[in-house]
């Protein structure tokens, strides 16, 4: 199906919207600033720790972080929660991924990464599209399936503060960029840009980040 959206994203060959945003380790802020003139950077958009596909994905892209590193490129997610929420998370699953918080989502805004409309279409397409993020499961499900399964994995328990972003983003897409040395993206992926609900909770492998990443950094 197609996503009725209110937004487009930036495109390869435009500036890097500027943004400041809190360390979630308390280390101050991050910025575009940080790593313009200095260094190529891979920024992986998330929404709040509610979404199960996001906790997911920052594991992997921290695994990913010492490869890309190694090719001459940093890592920076942004985790739209409140800093104080993803410190209790990151305090017993810790990670080596730099990250920033960004509950408004104001950096996702910035960087032209959808929201759909929740259309009547949309609202039906949830319910009877089939996913399997990285082939996870033995089949496809539906999408709140794949959802609750996902969460029983990690055995992880929402918040207030969680059903709360969740209200406010919901539903929200995530994005990641590639930006050079100089501040302009070079590289993007969107979720569900190609297959529409079908690409739920379906990040870049490992494999394409750093095929993307050796490519900018050479």
């Amino acid at each position: 199906m197609n996503i009725t959206q209110i937004s487009q994203p930036v495109s390869p060959g435009e500036p890097a919207p500027d943004f400041i945003l809190p360390a979630v380790d308390g280390s101050g802020t991050v910025s575009l600033a940080d790593y313009r003139g200095r260094t190529p950077f891979f920024l992986a958009l998330f929404i709040g720790l509610w979404c199960p596909f996001c906790r997911r994905a920052i594991a992997q892209i921290a695994a990913s972080e010492p490869a890309l590193k190694s090719a001459g490129v940093e890592t920076l997610g942004v985790v739209a929660t409140a800093p104080d929420n993803a410190q209790l998370y990151f305090r017993y699953r810790p990670t080596r991924l730099r990250l920033a918080a960004d509950p408004e989502l104001s950096t996702h805004q910035a960087y032209g990464v959808p929201r759909p409309v929740p259309t009547p279409e949309f609202l039906r397409a949830l319910e009877t599209t089939l996913i399997n993020p990285d082939g996870l499961f033995p089949e496809p499900m539906p999408i709140t399936q794949a959802a609750e399964a996902f969460g029983k994995l990690d055995s992880y328990k929402e918040n207030e503060t969680d059903r709360a972003d969740m209200e406010r983003q919901w539903p929200q897409l995530k994005g990641q960029f590639l930006i050079d040395r100089d501040g302009f993206v070079r590289w993007v992926n969107i979720e569900c840009a190609g297959d529409g609900l079908a690409g739920l909770g379906r990040f870049p492998s490992a494999n394409d980040i750093l095929s993307a990443a050796r490519a900018l950094a050479a």
